[in-house]
């Protein structure tokens, strides 16, 4: 997992899968786009909230290049999302025992959270066997069952870089 916050404030992800993928139901041939349901089978997951701020977002990455986003105010109470301007830019390879897929988040993409500051990231990615099994990973499982929500799962800490204009 590769994660970098770019000059003009866009959040690059990469994730990578490495196994078996003959054994993992990994969605393809869907078209990307907006789509609900995501993390009911493979995808990946970025949870995103400002420190000392209750809210958070939410955003899941399909192998299959959809993409979908929720706002929460605080523990898994959803608010009003406001839809990005922009999709996010989603290239996914796949080679022998290896899936790659990168994401690129404008930064208008995490509105309403402000554009600077310490973020607390959480990330997270739900793997579905060819059985229907899903296996649930992430940076940290703070209890007994995976909670991706808890706010204690959301263990990267990073610091936005400040946008400066000149006179």
């Amino acid at each position: 997992m590769d994660l970098a916050w770019l000059a003009d404030g866009a959040l690059a992800l990469t994730y990578r899968l490495h196994g078996d993928l003959d054994r993992l139901r990994l969605p393809a041939g869907q078209g990307a786009g907006l789509a609900d349901g995501l993390w009911q089978h493979s995808c990946f997951e970025l949870f995103v909230g400002l420190a000392g701020d209750p809210g958070y977002r939410e955003f899941n990455f399909s192998p299959a290049g959809q993409w979908a986003a929720y706002a929460f105010s605080d523990y898994r109470q959803r608010a009003v999302c406001v839809l990005p301007d922009a999709a996010p830019l989603i290239s996914v390879s796949s080679l022998g025992d290896r899936l790659e897929m990168t994401v690129r988040l404008a930064p208008t993409f995490l509105s309403p959270l402000p554009s600077s500051g310490t973020f607390e990231l959480g990330l997270s990615a739900v793997i579905e066997a060819t059985d229907g099994a899903l296996a649930y990973w992430a940076l940290a499982h703070p209890a007994e069952r995976p909670d991706f929500h808890r706010r204690e799962a959301f263990a990267l800490h990073m610091t936005a870089p400040v946008s400066e204009s000149c006179p």
